[in-house]
């Protein structure tokens, strides 16, 4: 360490917010350069290197083979797929001397299915699975949480080829198989959970999410084993109601209810129902956003939702990707005179209404459901407005938030909903950039067919900070013995003399059994900084040099367990070659 190119911190940085941040910062494994970006240091890049390791040797095992695409990549084949434009601001772009439009690549869909284009023409040479660790750039608008989430980071993608559906599904099984044991041999408390495919495409999509409690994504599972990204998941939709008894539509006077709270304390008080009390669910919410194309246009969108759930904005930016929600502001009102804010109704919502605004409703909203909502007139509600009989919409769409309690899509119980870090999705991508690039081979009947692909991701980078995430306490880090470093950290503290000599030798000892040591030899450290800083830097056997010398003693200290140690130092090598192996 007297060496080593190291600096801890004994104050959290100012911007961190998760405790992965702040560790690494603190360590010295990691140092900002800009917003969303870092260097990796000695201590933090030989972790990144263990995690490439466990990466490339699983998918090695599975017969993928790796190459390496440059970072800066030409436009046109982004361009061929539309992804230049879906991208929108979130694609660093720059032009070289010539001109021409170049871009930093945030995944390449495209060159691997031109790659192979360019190489194979037959079923012959296929399946194949070809893969790469690399940087990827995107232009987060918010960058947070460190290395969680960058500007800059480092993946794996990795991609399939097959001649027909059965064949990708085989691939897609292979490299699910091989994503189970990367995390199993990272440590990590992971679910596997049905996603949405989003921008990506393609028929099937699993998310690998790291279970913490600073994820960025929140999940449900449900006692049957039923588990999804919260985006992904897809509500029960009840049976029509029969609504011959309901009386006709019919607009009150609701002063004063600006909210759903107000307005159901008024109709609780003014009309009250014979069969139960009036709930927030009765009622029906209009949202108004709009919705910013690639290309810069800007289309205004309703959406209804039960008055007791509001509108999840992760959900609905799924629903609507590669478009970007945005506020519907006084401007776009002033745009729309018929709409009359806070008490917005679906008889002037639909694309063949006054309005022209697309209105699409919760799929709750079925027909036959009865439901309070805004008369588009000021201080006025409608009530016992029907589904299918006073209003339709232009259709459904997954965004009312969803909650614990609600039922699974496949009947296996309620659901609970948790946060985690997505580590790995994987997509069975189909023909969509295979057909935009022309990805063909003839088939065993000499018949040209479109290649069918898989698209397959690992956050390399991402993951240092996830196990730290569910692998720390109060005083550090504390690495598992397959990512850390160092397998131990072997402190020399005391005056005596002797002491820095012994520490050295147990060093090279360790070092020819095959362990790798962290000897702090610093001369002119107190023990008590010694010591933090072992806790800090988190390797996990943490070995003492220093009074017990004397009696043929060294301190072993588990760092995971705190559990401590007396170990004779003739039997010091054997002891830890069992441990750290």
């Amino acid at each position: 360490m007297s060496q080593l190119f190291l600096r801890t911190l004994r104050d959290d940085p100012a911007d961190a917010e998760v405790p992965s941040h702040r560790l690494l910062v603190r360590a010295g494994y990691v140092r900002r350069a800009a917003p969303g970006i870092y260097s990796w240091l000695p201590l933090g890049l030989k972790v990144l290197d263990k995690v490439e390791a466990i990466v490339r040797e699983e998918m090695d095992a599975i017969g993928a083979q790796e190459v390496r695409f440059p970072a800066l990549l030409p436009r046109e084949p982004y361009e061929a797929t539309n992804r230049w434009t879906e991208y929108g601001p979130n694609l660093f772009r720059l032009k070289d001397r010539r001109g021409t439009d170049m871009l930093l690549g945030p995944t390449h869909e495209e060159m691997f299915a031109l790659l192979v284009k360019d190489l194979y023409s037959s079923y012959k040479d296929l399946p194949l699975s070809l893969y790469q660790i690399q940087t990827k750039y995107r232009d987060e608008a918010r960058p947070r949480a460190g290395i969680l989430r960058g500007r800059e980071f480092v993946m794996k993608d990795s991609y399939s080829f097959d001649v027909d559906d059965a064949g990708l599904e085989a691939s897609y099984a292979a490299h699910r198989a091989a994503y189970v044991r990367i995390f199993d041999r990272l440590g990590l408390d992971y679910v596997v959970v049905h996603a949405d495919s989003g921008a990506m495409g393609g028929s099937a999509s699993e998310e690998f999410l790291a279970v913490a409690e600073t994820g960025e994504d929140t999940f449900v599972r449900s006692p049957g084993g039923y588990a999804a990204n919260v985006e992904a998941v897809t509500t029960v939709v009840p049976e029509p109601l029969p609504y011959d008894d309901v009386p006709p539509a019919h607009a009150e006077r609701t002063p004063a209810t600006p909210t759903i709270e107000t307005l159901v304390d008024h109709l609780q008080e003014h009309f009250p129902r014979d069969d139960r009390p009036w709930q927030a669910a009765d009622t029906l919410k209009n949202v108004l956003v709009v919705l910013r194309h690639p290309d810069g246009t800007r289309e205004p969108l309703a959406v209804g939702v039960p008055g007791d759930r509001e509108v999840d904005p992760k959900r609905l930016e799924t629903q609507v990707a590669p478009a970007e929600v945005e506020p519907f502001g006084d401007d776009d009102f002033a745009a729309h005179p018929t709409l009359v804010k806070g008490y917005i109704g679906p008889g002037v919502l639909g694309t063949d209404s006054a309005s022209g605004i697309r209105y699409l409703v919760d799929p709750r909203v079925v027909e036959g459901t009865r439901w309070v909502t805004g008369a588009n007139e000021e201080g006025s509600h409608v009530i016992d407005l029907v589904a299918g009989r006073d209003f339709t919409a232009d259709g459904t769409i997954e965004a009312a938030e969803v909650r614990a309690g609600d039922p699974a899509p496949d009947g296996s119980g309620p659901l609970e909903l948790a946060r985690g870090l997505e580590m790995g999705h994987i997509f069975q991508l189909g023909r969509k950039y295979a057909e935009a690039l022309g990805l063909q081979v003839l088939d065993e009947n000499g018949k040209l067919v479109t290649v069918t692909m898989g698209s397959y991701g690992v956050g390399v980078s991402r993951a240092v900070a996830a196990v730290i995430e569910g692998s720390h306490d109060e005083l550090g880090l504390v690495w598992p013995r397959e990512l850390a470093p160092y397998d131990v950290h072997l402190v020399a503290a005391g005056k005596d003399p002797a002491i820095l000599p012994a520490a050295e030798q147990i060093a090279a000892e360790l070092e020819g059994s095959g362990i790798s040591v962290l000897l702090d030899d610093r001369p002119k450290v107190s023990p008590g900084v010694k010591f933090k800083d072992a806790e800090l830097l988190g390797m996990p056997t943490i070995v003492v040099v220093g009074r017990g010398l004397a009696d043929g003693v060294v301190e072993v200290k588990d760092r995971a367990t705190g559990e401590r140690r007396d170990v004779a130092v003739d039997a010091l090598v054997g002891e830890l070659r069992g441990t750290c192996r």
